[in-house]
């Protein structure tokens, strides 16, 4: 049976893996620069596009995350971190995501001066108030930064701490691989997992199966972003899989980072069919020109899912989320009487 687009559309989908800085809507950002007086390397918003790489491909992880240096010129005052948390949760909404979770590193948004405690707040106003608009579900991960200093990171974990239960859901460790081990931020991961916070870590992007392990073993993640370097190690895959540990695959922005060399080579259709819990999700909706629908879209398109495995990714999108568990069971119930599955607890 063919499956479209349409389809796609209008199924209940999560999406786990998505940075705010990363998911701008370009006018916003030519609205924002202007009202703040903020220089952009180009008014024109074709030669923006170009610059935000929207879906282009380039060389590494790295040349990837300097266009957010462009973003991050319009995100340091509270009236844009909200605008900009509010319309990711419309967007999101607008193509049927019932569960959304926004990461960002607040370390990123303090050149104006701003508190941690005011960034946070400003995004939780956004989602808040998108939740109200648009019935949305939505949580915040708090990220500390691979190239940083471990004391940044405890001093995160512990902002992380203060504003657990009120929206924000785990902790997280981003940015490039290379040379910035994880374990050297195990200091901030004992402060969360101690204080029964949830965790996910960016690894097996840009590094090989080392970078997973220490993940687990060094800071306790519950989740993996991405994850696309598991398959080169049997025993670790096997490992995640009996442990049931969700991977965070995004699709369009592992091949723009070339941390797959295409589509066709990348062990997504391998995870699936060994049984692996696998999550779609956007990682940057303008850098990678990319929406959920899409990301399922390029599966159907290039592993000839069938409905059934559709199903299968979306309700583990919603049983891998970082919802308290009674929030999660009543989600995925309503879930399960749209697509005709029993529920299983």
């Amino acid at each position: 049976m063919e499956i479209t687009r349409q389809q796609i559309l209008e199924l209940p989908k999560t999406d786990l893996h998505c940075h705010l800085d990363g998911s701008l809507r370009p006018k916003s950002i030519l609205e924002m620069a202007q009202e703040q007086k903020v220089q952009l390397p180009t008014n024109d918003e074709e030669e923006l596009n170009r610059l935000l790489l929207n879906g282009r491909e380039v060389d590494s992880l790295v040349t990837y995350l300097k266009a957010f240096d462009i973003t991050l010129l319009v995100l340091q005052e509270k009236d844009a971190l909200a605008r900009v948390a509010y319309e990711v949760a419309e967007d999101a909404a607008k193509e049927n995501v019932w569960y959304l979770e926004v990461r960002f590193s607040p370390i990123l948004h303090t050149n104006h001066g701003l508190r941690y405690s005011e960034i946070i707040d400003a995004v939780l106003e956004g989602l808040e108030k998108a939740q109200k608009d648009f019935g949305i579900h939505t949580g915040l991960i708090i990220c500390a930064m691979r190239n940083r200093s471990a004391s940044e990171s405890k001093q995160l974990a512990e902002i992380c701490l203060a504003y657990k239960n009120r929206g924000v859901v785990a902790f997280d460790l981003a940015g490039a691989e290379q040379g910035n081990p994880a374990k050297d931020h195990t200091e901030a991961f004992y402060l969360v997992l101690n204080n029964n916070i949830n965790c996910t870590i960016h690894a097996g992007e840009a590094y090989g199966p080392a970078s997973i392990a220490q993940a687990l073993h060094y800071c306790g993640a519950h989740r993996i972003g991405h994850g696309t370097r598991l398959a080169e190690d049997g025993d670790l895959l096997n490992y995640v899989n009996d442990h049931r540990i969700p991977l965070e695959i995004c699709l369009t922005s592992n091949m723009q980072t070339k941390s797959v060399s295409s589509l066709e080579l990348h062990p997504f259709r391998f995870f699936l069919d060994y049984g692996l819990r696998v999550t779609l999700n956007t990682d940057n909706r303008l850098m990678s020109g990319t929406t959920v629908t899409d990301e399922y879209m390029l599966a159907v398109e290039k592993y000839n899912l069938t409905i059934d495995e559709i199903y299968d990714i979306i309700i583990a999108g919603f049983k891998s989320s970082f919802l308290g568990y009674k929030e999660r069971k009543a989600l995925l119930k309503k879930v399960l009487d749209v697509i005709g599955r029993p529920f299983i607890s």
